[in-house]
């Protein structure tokens, strides 16, 4: 994710302090991961010096003086083009688990116990994610939603290569 982008998304509703920035980061996005303050301030700076952002006045707090920012038209245009923007599709060809596969083939382990811990291992996250999605709002179910579909795919991978493992230990034996 762009933090940065996200900044200036959250921006366009208004100026807002750091402080403002990071809680509602947080509140929206954060739940795994929440924001440093320091990555906060750090990406303001870099909207600042690219003009995507511009300070918005100073107000006294209860520590040092606290800057409101403001997106700038060009901030604006860049936060269009990135909502416009689409993602790659992420493509997964050669992942960390087919290389265990094989690797396990290769040293005369057994693939199978490769596969049968990664299957225990996503079914444990898709109950954490399926009960943390019925106590969720919205955007967190949809966000659970996301991952599960993505466990789901992985699982089906993990059954195809289970049924195909008398081939491919052939395969990889020559």
């Amino acid at each position: 994710m762009s933090i940065g982008n996200t900044l200036l998304g959250l921006l366009e509703t208004g100026p807002r302090h750091g402080y403002d920035l990071k809680r509602a980061y947080d509140e929206r996005f954060g739940q795994d991961r929440p924001l440093h303050y320091g990555q906060v301030y750090s990406t303001l700076s870099r909207l600042l010096k690219n003009g995507l952002v511009e300070e918005g006045g100073v107000e006294p707090g209860d520590g040092p003086e606290r800057k409101r920012y403001a997106i700038t038209d060009a901030g604006v245009s860049n936060l269009e083009a990135w909502l416009t923007t689409p993602e790659d599709p992420a493509l997964y060809l050669q992942n960390t688990l087919f290389t265990k596969v094989v690797l396990a083939l290769l040293s005369g382990r057994d693939a199978t116990d490769v596969l049968d811990h990664q299957r225990s291992a996503h079914l444990r996250a898709m109950r954490e994610l399926t009960k943390r999605k019925t106590g969720g709002d919205l955007a967190d179910q949809l966000i659970c939603d996301h991952a599960l579909f993505h466990l789901e795919a992985d699982l089906r991978w993990l059954e195809l290569t289970a049924a195909r493992l008398d081939d491919l230990r052939r395969q990889v034996g020559r």
